[in-house]
């Protein structure tokens, strides 16, 4: 058929403009000239290193970080137990500043920061994927609420999920990373809340906690963590949260803290080692010592003679300092630390 030169180079035209569409709605012209990764990795903010998956033997690890000043020695701990692989930093804010960082700790294949910023993104099966691939996986700092928001009952909290349990692969997090490791976990959805408030009021209504409904990371049953956690004085709020869980939920729940520029690191085995330069703290209460006024409007009175709860105190080297077992929060397994007594006497915090 013979076509008029003005409708030829109209087709002409509409061939070169790329417009056929292939099952994804995206030309494929488009797909040859203009080769975009982030269409293939949504979620990726940067990556450094080979973008094709590895598989490397894994151990199993969790980090317990308390945010401020990075901890070298526990993610050069993590890499060890990575083989090397992939290594994948998950966020819902700042930037990817993680990646160089890690990439200059050890050799590893690869380090991609993801902002997984919305639910859709997180029950993306692509962003879901890129973190089952991972070899070691590291939750930044910022704020837990909108990690509970965007990722709780998704693809993502099941790909991160699947690493803790299946894989088996070095887990960590910083900050809001941390808080959102433990069981038990304090959201902050409402607000944050201090430790004068929480002793002064128990049930204050930014006390926001939760039990057993997100990460399921091994030695973690029962626990809920805290961070920042000498710098902004906050044993009397974690004494609270204990004191809810125990009042509440007839869980006698355990504590994790760590300070600043402080990591736990918990090996496959449940033990844990101290890094840094601050402390961190083991707490574990005794389901017979329920708190003897724990209502909402009055100071919080958890006394028991003035042994409460059980404190173990570690003060951690960069070489990494002392011993606690997660299995069963008692003597057995706890070294190169102290042991003291915390109680609640009518709204305010004592140690012994």
């Amino acid at each position: 058929m013979r076509y008029p030169l003005a409708i030829l180079a109209f087709l002409l035209a509409y061939s070169a403009s790329g417009c056929s569409k292939n099952n994804g709605g995206t030309t494929s012209t488009e797909y040859a000239l203009n080769p975009d990764p982030a269409a293939k990795r949504p979620g990726s903010i940067g990556i450094v290193g080979d973008s094709s998956d590895v598989v490397t033997p894994v151990n199993g690890g969790l980090v317990l970080m308390g945010g401020g000043a990075d901890v070298d020695a526990a993610f050069k701990w993590m890499i060890s137990r990575s083989g090397g692989g992939d290594v994948v930093i998950i966020r819902a804010s700042g930037a990817d500043a993680y990646n160089s960082y890690v990439n200059t700790l050890g050799k590893v294949n690869s380090v991609e920061t993801l902002m997984i910023n919305s639910r859709a993104l997180a029950d993306d099966e692509r962003v879901a994927g890129i973190i089952r691939n991972a070899e070691m996986l590291f939750i930044a700092g910022g704020d837990q609420s909108n990690y509970m928001k965007y990722w709780k009952n998704t693809k993502t909290m099941e790909a991160i999920n699947y690493l803790l349990n299946v894989k088996k692969a070095p887990v960590g997090g910083t900050s809001a990373g941390c808080a959102i490791l433990g069981e038990l976990y304090y959201s902050g959805e409402k607000g944050s809340v201090v430790s004068a408030e929480a002793l002064e009021d128990p049930y204050n209504p930014n006390m926001t906690l939760y039990a057993g409904d997100f990460l399921k990371a091994p030695y973690m049953r029962s626990v809920l963590t805290d961070q920042h956690y000498v710098a902004r004085s906050r044993q009397g709020r974690h004494l609270a949260f204990l004191a809810r869980m125990l009042k509440d939920q007839g869980i006698g729940a355990k504590g994790v803290a760590a300070d600043e520029r402080t990591a736990v690191c918990v090996d496959e085995t449940g033990k844990a080692v101290v890094y840094g330069t601050g402390s961190a703290f083991f707490l574990a209460t005794d389901n017979n010592k329920i708190p003897e006024v724990c209502v909402g409007g009055a100071p919080l009175h958890w006394n028991h003679g003035q042994k409460a709860v059980r404190v173990y105190k570690i003060m951690a080297t960069p070489q990494g300092n002392g011993s606690f077992d997660l299995n069963s929060f008692d003597e057995p397994g706890a070294s190169g630390g102290t042991w003291h007594w915390w109680w609640s006497e009518q709204g305010k915090l004592r140690i012994n």
